[in-house]
C-alpha cells in the first residue's frame, strides 16, 4: 500500500510509540489531542478515536485503535471519526485492529482501558452542543450490567426504571445508594461498588455516605426506608418488562461481501476457505452483532476508506446501526475472524507486513517525526526464572497400580519415561510455608497408571485443604518450576511399575528399560549445576545435536561428545553429571568431527543429525479468562487489561501463557468444583480458544486464592492481603468502601507437609547443594547462621521433613564477630537464644512445623505448635529485647482520643457479637485506657512507640488483628 504525505494527519504524528492511551476528539473533521487529565471523560455529542498501545514479552509494539460515537454526534462527525481511523492505522504501519465503539453498547475490550467505568456527559464540542456546568447537584439513576466490566447508562429517575435482574446507583447530592436486584449475581454487586466508588470520589470528592439496598428484603432499616422515600414509599416492583436490548434469539446467518467500487457485493461460494481473500480486495463479514472489514495487504488507503464507508452504508440499510464493526489488515486477523473459516493457516507472512511498516517509518522519518517506537526491535531473549524458592523440602514417590511407593533421597530425581510419579514440595514463601504438590507423567506411561497418579496428588492436596499448588507435567514438557527444584535431573528409558510391564508384555514389545551395563546415550542440557538434566536417548547417531554434550556408554567403555556448537558451560554440566550417571570411571572425550571408530561402533553408523537447539514453548504475554464448565460444555470469557481484582472469589479462571497454564480457584468455589479445576485446564488446552497451537500437554497448575505462589502472582500487581479477606466479593469490597479498611481473614494455620509413606530410610547425603533461591527478590547464600540453628532447632520434626535437604534458607547473615555490628549482632542472637529456649516445651511431635525464613530484621517466627499457649506468646514478644527490634518505626498510631469504646469481646475477629462501622485493621484502639492495659501489659502511649511488626504480633495473639 503507498501512504503520500497528504494521506498522514499532522496529529498522528509520533503517535503509538510508548504504551499507554492516546485520545483524539474529531473538531472541525480533523483529530485533537485529548489531554491525559480529561481521559475516560466522553460527551454524547462527539466522536472520538482512542489508541492503545502494549508493549508485548518480545519487545514489539502492539495497537489497537477505536472509535468511540456519542449517541448526539453527526453523521459527518462519525464518518470522519471512522476515515481518519484508518489514516492512524497507515501511519503505524498497518498492523492494528480497528473497532467501532457506540455509546451504549461499548466492547468489553474498549471499556476494560478506563476501569471501572465511563458515564458521558450531555453536551460536545463539534457538535454545536454546550457542555453542561451543573450549578446545583442533580439526582440520577443509573444501571450497572456486567461481571467483569461494567456497562453504565443513566436512567429516568422513576421506580418504573428499576427491576429484579440488574443494579442501579442512586446518586443523591449527600448520599450514594446502591440497590441489588435479587436476580444479580454477587459479581455483578462486588463490580457496582467500583462505579459507587468512582462517583463518590468524582463527583463527591470523595465525601459522601453509601449504602447497600437489596431487593426484596422488607428491614426496616434507616437506609432503606431513606432510598424508598425517593421513589414516594416503597411498593413491590413488577416483572422486568421493556427494554432496549433485542429481544429475538434468532440466530442471523453469516454473510460474506467483497466491496467492489465502494459497494458491498454478496460472495458466492459453497465453503469459505483462506483462499477466497484476496489480497487486493477489500472483504465484509457480517456476524449479526459483529460486522468484520478485512482489508488486503495490497489495498490502497483509498480503497481501505471506502470499505469502511460501504460498511457504514450496507449496516444502515439493515437498521443494525449499534453493531461492532471490527476492522483488520492481511496477516493480523482476529481469532474470531478465522474461527468463521472452514480452514486457515496459522502461520502469516507477518515479514511483508514488517517490510510496509519500514516503508511508512521512512516516510515518516524525512518528515522529522521520531520513529524509535513504530521499528520497535526485539529485546533481546533472557533465561527465565522460576520464581521458587530452591531451598525446600523435596518428596517423591513412584506410582505402582493403585499404590505409591516413596523413593529413597538418592532416586528422587531419578525418573523412567514409562513410569508415573508424584512430587511434594515445601518451601519457604513470602509470608508463609508454600506447597506444590504434582504428577509427572512418561512419555511411555500407561493411562492406568496416570489416573491413579492423578488420584492420588489430588487426594493429597485435598488433605491440606486445598493449601498447595497443584501441577500436572508431562515429560518434554517440563517447565522451569519442575527444574528448579529438582535441580540435576535424569530420565530414563523404560519402565518399573507392573502397569507398564503388563503393557509392553501384551504388545510384545522390546524391554528397553536402563540398565547401568547396557547401552545407553544421554544428551546432556541445562544452563547450570541447579538447573540440568540428563535425557535417555536411542543409541543412534541421529538422536547427536551439535548445540549439545552427550553421555554415551556400554558396559565399561564411556565416552563423553561435545558438540561444535557447545560452550565451556555445557561441557562442564557434562562432567557433573557423568559423576551421576557413571561414577567413578574415566570418560573418553569425543569432539564433534574428530570421533574414535569405536564411538561410532556403539551408534551403529554415522549418519545426518540435527544442530539446532531443541526448543522449549515460549511464555507469551499472559491472557485470563473467566470459565465454567458444566457436564457438555465449557464457557469461557475473556477479560481485558486485568488486574488482581478481576479474580471473583466465587468464580474460576485460567491464566493462559502459551508454555503454561493456570487454573485460579476462588475460596467459594465449592469443593466438587475445586476437584474439577485440573480437568478445567485440561478441557481448555483441548478447546485451544486463541488458535495458538496450544499442546495438550503443556503444565497445568492449579492455584487455589490465599495461596498464590510467586510464579503466579508475577503476572499481577499483587496484594496479598486481598486474598485474605471475609466473605463474598460485595461483601468485602463493601467493607472496604464503607469503612476504608481491609478485613483480614483469620486464615487456618499451616500445616506440617504430610509424609505419605513415612520418611526416607536413611538421611542420605544429598548429591546436590539445596540453599539457593531462583526468586529475584531473595539474596542468594548458602548455608544457616548459629542464631538460625539454635531457633530451628526447636521447631523441626524430623519426622515430618526430608533429611536429605536443609530447612528454609536466611534471607541475610548477622554481620561476623569482629566487624562494627557484631555487639549489636551477638544481643540479637543472646536473644533470639533465649526466646526459643522458652518455646521448649514437650508436645507431639505432629503439632510442629518448619519455621519460615528468617528476615533480616530480625523478627521472630512466632511458633505453631498448639502446645504453645497464647499467653506465653505475648509475654515473651512484650519482653522482646529492643537490640533485636527493626531500627525504624513504622506507622506509630495516632492519637485516638473521642472514639467510642467497645468491650474486648465485641472487638475480636473470633466475636459473636461483633461491633458494626469501625476500622477493623484499628481494632485496639476502641479499647478502654484500662482493659487495653489489661490485655496488652502496656498503655496505648507505649504502644504506640513500639515497631509495627510488633504491634501486629500482639494483636494477632489477641485475635484483634
Amino acid at each position: 500500500m503507498s501512504v503520500s504525505l497528504r494521506d498522514l494527519d499532522p496529529a498522528f504524528q509520533g503517535a503509538g510509540q510508548k504504551t499507554g492511551i492516546e485520545i483524539w476528539r474529531i473538531e472541525n473533521f480533523h483529530p485533537v489531542p485529548v489531554p491525559t487529565s480529561s481521559h475516560g471523560k466522553f460527551f454524547t455529542g462527539d466522536s472520538y478515536i482512542i489508541l492503545k498501545t502494549t508493549v508485548l514479552k518480545s519487545g514489539a509494539l502492539h495497537h489497537d485503535i477505536h472509535y468511540w460515537l456519542g449517541k448526539d454526534t453527526s453523521q459527518d462527525e462519525a464518518g470522519t471519526a471512522a476515515i481518519k481511523t484508518v489514516e492512524l492505522d497507515a501511519a503505524l504501519g498497518s498492523r492494528a485492529v480497528q473497532y467501532r465503539e457506540v455509546q451504549g453498547h461499548e466492547s468489553e475490550k474498549f471499556l476494560s482501558y478506563f476501569k471501572p467505568c465511563i458515564i458521558p456527559q450531555e453536551g460536545g464540542v463539534a457538535s454545536g452542543f454546550k457542555h453542561v456546568e451543573a450549578e446545583e447537584y442533580h439526582t440520577r439513576l443509573y444501571v450497572c450490567k456486567g461481571k467483569h466490566v461494567v456497562h453504565v447508562k443513566e436512567v429516568p429517575f422513576a421506580r418504573s426504571s428499576l427491576n429484579h435482574d440488574d443494579i442501579f446507583i442512586l446518586d443523591t447530592e449527600s448520599k450514594i445508594f446502591q440497590f441489588n436486584g435479587s436476580n444479580a449475581s454477587i459479581q455483578e454487586r462486588a463490580k457496582a461498588l467500583e462505579v459507587v466508588q468512582y462517583i463518590k470520589d468524582n463527583y463527591h470528592d470523595g465525601k459522601c455516605e453509601i449504602a447497600a439496598i437489596d431487593d426484596g428484603k422488607l428491614m426496616a432499616d434507616a437506609d432503606t426506608g431513606e432510598f424508598w422515600g425517593f421513589f414516594g414509599g416503597f411498593a413491590p416492583l413488577p416483572r422486568k418488562t421493556n427494554t432496549d436490548e433485542p429481544k429475538s434469539t434468532d440466530v442471523i446467518p453469516s454473510k460474506l461481501f467483497c466491496v467492489e467500487k465502494g459497494e458491498a457485493v454478496p460472495v458466492e461460494a459453497d465453503s469459505w476457505t483462506r483462499e477466497l481473500l484476496e489480497t487486493n480486495r477489500c472483504y465484509i463479514l457480517d456476524c449479526g452483532v459483529d460486522v468484520f472489514v478485512w482489508m488486503g495487504r495490497n489495498t490502497s488507503l483509498e480503497e481501505r476508506k471506502a470499505a469502511s464507508s460501504a460498511v457504514d452504508e450496507l449496516l444502515r440499510s439493515l437498521d443494525r446501526s449499534k453493531s461492532h464493526i471490527i476492522r483488520m489488515i492481511e496477516g493480523f486477523e482476529t481469532v474470531t475472524f478465522r474461527s468463521n473459516f472452514d480452514s486457515w493457516p496459522q502461520s502469516t507472512n507477518v515479514a511483508v507486513s514488517a517490510d510496509g511498516r519500514g516503508k511508512v517509518a521512512a516516510l515518516l522519518k524525512r518528515q522529522g517525526v521520531n520513529v524509535k517506537g513504530i521499528l520497535k526491535a526485539e529485546s533481546p531473549k533472557e533465561e527465565p526464572q522460576p520464581y521458587i524458592d530452591c531451598s525446600g523440602d523435596l518428596q517423591v514417590w513412584r506410582v505402582n497400580d493403585q499404590e505409591k511407593i516413596l523413593l529413597p533421597v538418592s532416586d528422587q530425581t531419578k525418573f523412567y519415561s514409562g513410569d508415573c510419579f508424584i512430587f511434594q514440595y515445601s518451601y519457604p514463601g513470602e509470608e508463609r510455608e508454600e506447597y506444590l504438590i504434582g504428577t509427572w507423567f512418561g512419555k511411555q506411561s500407561v493411562e492406568e497408571d496416570r489416573v491413579a497418579a492423578t488420584s492420588q496428588a489430588s487426594k493429597m492436596v485435598e488433605a491440606l485443604k486445598f493449601l498447595p499448588t497443584q501441577a500436572r507435567i508431562y515429560e518434554g514438557n517440563e517447565s522451569i518450576q519442575f527444574f528448579a527444584i529438582f535441580q540435576s535431573f535424569i530420565i530414563f528409558k523404560g519402565g518399573l511399575s507392573s502397569g507398564y510391564k503388563n503393557y509392553i508384555a501384551e504388545k510384545e514389545l522390546p524391554d528397553d528399560t536402563y540398565t547401568e551395563d547396557g547401552l545407553a546415550l544421554f544428551r546432556i542440557q541445562g544452563t547450570g549445576p541447579e538447573n540440568m538434566q540428563a535425557i535417555q536417548v536411542e543409541p543412534v547417531a541421529s538422536s547427536l545435536n551439535s548445540s549439545y554434550c552427550y553421555i554415551l556408554h556400554s558396559g565399561p567403555s564411556v565416552f563423553t561428545w561435545s558438540g561444535n556448537l557447545t560452550t565451556s558451560e555445557d561441557q562442564e554440566l557434562v562432567e557433573r553429571q557423568l559423576d551421576i550417571i557413571k561414577p567413578n570411571m574415566q570418560s573418553k572425550f569425543q569432539k564433534e568431527g574428530a570421533e574414535s571408530e569405536q564411538f561410532w561402533d556403539l551408534l551403529g553408523e554415522k549418519s545426518e543429525y540435527q544442530s539446532q537447539k531443541i526448543a522449549r514453548e515460549a511464555e507469551s504475554d499472559p491472557h485470563l479468562f473467566s470459565c465454567t464448565l458444566s457436564k457438555v460444555i465449557m464457557q469461557v470469557t475473556e477479560v481485558y487489561n486485568f488486574n488482581q481484582d478481576d479474580l471473583m472469589t466465587e468464580d474460576m479462571f485460567i491464566l493462559d501463557c502459551h508454555s503454561d497454564i493456570y487454573v485460579w480457584v476462588g475460596q467459594q468455589v465449592d469443593s466438587k468444583n475445586k476437584m474439577n479445576a485440573l480437568n478445567l485446564g485440561e478441557k481448555f488446552l483441548e478447546r485451544d480458544f486463541l488458535l495458538e497451537k496450544l499442546s495438550k500437554q503443556a503444565p497445568i497448575y492449579v492455584v487455589t486464592e490465599g495461596n498464590e505462589p510467586a510464579f503466579f502472582t508475577r503476572f499481577f500487581t499483587w496484594d496479598s492481603t486481598k486474598s485474605a479477606m471475609h466473605g463474598n466479593s460485595f461483601q468485602r469490597k463493601f467493607a472496604i468502601l464503607k469503612h476504608g479498611g481491609t478485613p483480614v481473614l483469620d486464615k487456618p494455620r499451616r500445616r506440617t507437609p504430610v509424609s505419605y509413606g513415612g520418611r526416607s530410610a536413611a538421611p542420605e547425603k544429598s548429591q546436590r547443594s539445596r540453599s539457593v533461591s531462583f526468586s529475584p527478590d531473595r539474596v542468594r547464600v548458602r548455608g544457616r547462621s548459629p542464631a538460625f540453628n539454635a531457633l530451628a532447632s526447636t521447631f523441626e520434626n524430623p519426622n515430618a521433613r526430608n533429611l536429605s535437604t536443609p530447612p528454609p534458607m536466611v534471607r541475610k547473615l548477622y554481620p561476623k564477630s569482629g566487624s562494627p555490628d557484631s555487639a549489636i549482632s551477638s544481643s540479637k542472637s543472646a536473644a533470639i537464644a533465649a526466646i526459643s529456649a522458652g518455646f521448649q516445651q514437650p508436645a507431639p511431635a505432629r503439632n510442629f512445623i518448619m519455621p519460615r525464613s528468617l528476615k533480616a530484621s530480625p523478627e521472630v517466627p512466632k511458633p505453631r505448635s498448639e502446645g504453645i499457649s497464647r499467653e506465653n506468646s505475648v509475654e515473651q514478644l512484650k519482653s522482646m529485647p529492643e537490640t533485636i527490634q527493626e531500627d525504624v518505626k513504622e506507622d506509630e498510631v495516632e492519637d485516638d482520643e473521642g472514639l467510642p469504646v467497645y468491650p474486648y469481646d465485641r472487638l475480636k475477629t473470633s466475636s459473636t457479637d461483633p461491633v458494626d462501622d469501625i476500622d477493623v485493621t484499628k481494632r485496639e484502639t476502641y479499647l478502654s485506657s484500662e482493659e487495653f492495659k489489661e490485655k496488652f501489659g502496656m498503655t496505648k502511649n507505649a504502644f504506640s512507640k513500639l515497631p509495627k511488626w510488633k504491634q501486629n504480633k500482639l494483636k494477632m495473639s489477641l485475635q484483634l488483628f
